[in-house]
């Protein structure tokens, strides 16, 4: 099992180290020069806003490392990663187990912390039929994005410590809400020695109930290296009721095997 990383020291991005001189650089000009103060203003304006938009863009490397494709040497094994999302649920992730036991496919499941503690038994299953369970927050608050570095830290270290109790393995992976984060996020993970993950693409399966067109956007052009998105929590449902991932992860399986890759974990691809 490879080694969790020792160096924990947050290393800001260029995007980040640019918006700390930009602000160092306003101040001074204000004070020696205040009468350029909309130039200055505007400019840091502007610098908020591409750092909004950085928050907002889940996969967006501007504001830290992300993993939006798995590494190269995995990539070119041929291996692809199935995420699922927003479990566990006793009435799905079961049944979504079963499905990956049949095709000997393995995934990562981004649990809520609060979920594992629910549901425990299931957890612990999931980890026991060989697949990790990673982090996605205490309680998927869809305000995680502007909590600030103390709340973000509090609800990430809370689910840490609830899966690791519940399981026995400490997350090595965070995938933040809806993928929303800020600039105070990656010194937290930072810290914490967790590695942010995103995904190459994703079917919007909690909001399109058409599985036929979910599998389609998972699948376009599926390739080595891909990191695919699902879920298992807040799933929607075809018009007969079928939670959408039920129907949609056999195609998705038929199709990795068809393409001669293999799904993996997230963290048996870290070197």
């Amino acid at each position: 099992m490879p080694q969790p990383p020792t160096d924990n020291r947050w290393k800001p991005t260029l995007a980040i180290r640019a918006s700390l001189a930009l602000h160092a650089g306003a101040a001074i000009v204000l004070v020696a020069r205040p009468h350029l103060w909309p130039w200055v203003s505007g400019a840091v304006l502007a610098d908020h806003l591409l750092l909004v938009a950085a928050g907002l863009w889940p996969r967006s490397k501007l504001l830290g490392p992300n993993w939006t494709h798995l590494p190269g040497a995995a990539a070119a094994a041929g291996a692809v990663a199935i995420t699922i999302d927003d479990g566990p649920d006793p009435g799905i992730t079961p049944r979504v187990l079963d499905l990956l036991d049949e095709h000997g496919a393995k995934a990562t499941f981004f649990c809520i912390g609060e979920r594992v503690e629910r549901h425990s038994e299931l957890a612990r299953e999931i980890v026991s039929r060989g697949h990790s369970i990673e982090n996605h927050s205490q309680h998927h608050f869809h305000r995680f994005s502007v909590l600030g570095p103390g709340g973000m830290a509090a609800e990430i270290t809370r689910a840490q410590d609830t899966i690791e109790a519940v399981t026995g393995q400490r997350p090595r992976f965070f995938r933040a809400p809806a993928g929303l984060r800020s600039p105070f996020l990656e010194p937290v993970l930072a810290r914490l020695g967790l590695r942010l993950a995103s995904w190459t693409r994703r079917g919007f399966d909690t909001v399109n109930p058409n599985a036929g067109v979910v599998f389609e956007r998972l699948t376009r052009g599926l390739r080595g290296g891909d990191i695919l998105l699902l879920h298992d929590g807040h799933a929607a449902c075809t018009s007969s009721g079928t939670p959408v991932i039920l129907e949609v992860l056999p195609r998705l399986l038929q199709a990795v095997s068809a393409a001669r890759l293999t799904p993996i974990t997230l963290r048996s691809a870290l070197t």
